[in-house]
């Protein structure tokens, strides 16, 4: 059987290495990441938060969430820079088209994150670890940004290789080196070992990933319930999960975006699930694929995270059902809480239309293919001009009227 060989990608501080690049190309005469420089919300503004900071604003004392107010303090020459998530996502494209002519197996896990399953390409690549290092410095060259690179037998290994020193480095955890690389750490440091969850660990005496593998997994599943499971199989490198295509049906399509302040005016709200709404939409024809379930995503300003979901009767990629239904989910399950995360996730992914005919449906072929037409064109104008150059004015009236109705 062949070994797998997954590559992990992260983009190094992305949000401010990317904020750097675009100041550049655009003439600014300093690299932010060279000053004490973070991205945030209007620094007028108390409430903002520091979304991302320069290595040199981290000397200072200056943490990612705390507030504008308190990183000027820290600092009196901090400059502020406002987030571009239109550029963002536009940078996030670019790196993932250009990963995926190494493998097409790749699954893009966040804004700046990539898992790459190079899995029986060795006929290609005769070393890994020299492809990415060319990787690496092929990214810096072109795109004017670090990246970790990270490669193991699994996902949950190549992410953990991918931390261990940054930025502009590659490492590896094979599962020969689990004992050596891996078991020193704190347990803090294992993937998706929260601080609460950490806490709860040194209680029972566990302070390293060796501690945490050597403990009873009966012991865990007494006290974390399932959570057990995954703490002992990931303390001993374990993990079966598959690097998910883009095109696969289980695939989801999503965006969120950290707010720079708290948001709580629900025009807003809405105006930010819109600009989501329209592109994961976009995103969802580009592929020529459907969605049957929608959902939105919250986090508070106490970073408590809550979601809703729906379930379609009828697969769609139309930007105005999706938008409607949005706004449907918004009404009935947003807990009127200061957001500081809002996301649109599209999952139920697939190939084709498919609709449950009713007697109750209106279904008019001809509006619908004019529909169809009238989007497609709109994907074209917007990929060659700039994305939103182009939107219908119906939908725009969408959240005003639902408001309005609210509201009566």
């Amino acid at each position: 059987m062949t070994e797998r060989i997954i590559f992990h990608i992260d983009v190094n501080n992305a949000f401010l290495s990317w904020t750097a690049v675009l100041l550049l190309k655009n003439g600014y005469k300093q690299d932010i990441r060279k000053i004490p420089s973070i991205i945030g919300g209007d620094e007028t503004k108390r409430h903002g938060i520091v979304l991302a900071k320069s290595p040199v604003a981290k000397k200072f004392g200056i943490k990612t969430a705390e507030t504008l107010y308190e990183a000027k303090k820290k600092c009196k020459t901090l400059q502020i820079f406002p987030a571009n998530y239109e550029w963002y996502y536009q940078k996030s494209n670019e790196l993932y088209n250009y990963l995926k002519t190494f493998t097409p197996i790749i699954e893009r896990y966040s804004i700046d994150e990539c898992f790459l399953d190079m899995t029986g390409t060795n006929y290609l690549y005769h070393d890994y670890l020299a492809l990415a290092h060319n990787i690496k410095d092929e990214i810096k060259a072109k795109f004017g940004y670090t990246v970790n690179i990270g490669i193991g037998n699994n996902k949950l290994c190549a992410k953990m290789a991918s931390d261990f020193e940054k930025p502009d480095k590659v490492h590896t955890l094979f599962k020969d080196e689990i004992a050596s690389k891996l078991w020193p750490l704190s347990v803090g440091d294992l993937f998706m070992c929260g601080k609460r969850t950490k806490e709860e660990l040194n209680k029972m005496h566990i302070y390293t990933i060796k501690d945490l593998a050597s403990t009873n997994e009966k012991l865990l599943e007494k006290k974390f319930k399932s959570q057990g499971h995954y703490l002992k199989e990931a303390s001993l490198g374990i993990d079966n999960s598959k690097v998910e295509q883009k095109n696969s049906k289980n695939q989801s399509i999503s965006i969120s975006e950290t707010l720079p302040f708290d948001l709580i005016d629900e025009d807003k709200i809405k105006n930010v699930l819109f600009r989501q709404t329209e592109e994961v939409a976009r995103q969802l024809r580009k592929q020529n694929l459907f969605t049957t379930t929608i959902a939105v995503i919250y986090k508070n300003n106490q970073f408590i995270s809550y979601s809703a979901q729906t379930k379609l009767d009828n697969a769609t990629n139309n930007t105005k059902v999706i938008y409607e239904t949005v706004l449907s989910i918004l009404e009935k399950s947003y807990k009127q809480d200061p957001l500081r995360l809002l996301g649109v996730r599209l999952s139920g992914l697939c190939n084709s239309k498919e609709t449950q005919l009713s007697l109750f449906t209106e279904d008019k072929k001809e509006d619908k293919e004019d529909d169809q037409l009238i989007q497609k064109t709109m994907d074209t104008i917007n990929e060659k001009f700039g994305k939103a150059i182009v939107t219908k004015a119906s939908l725009k009236v969408i959240g005003e009227a639902k408001t309005k109705n609210r509201y009566k």
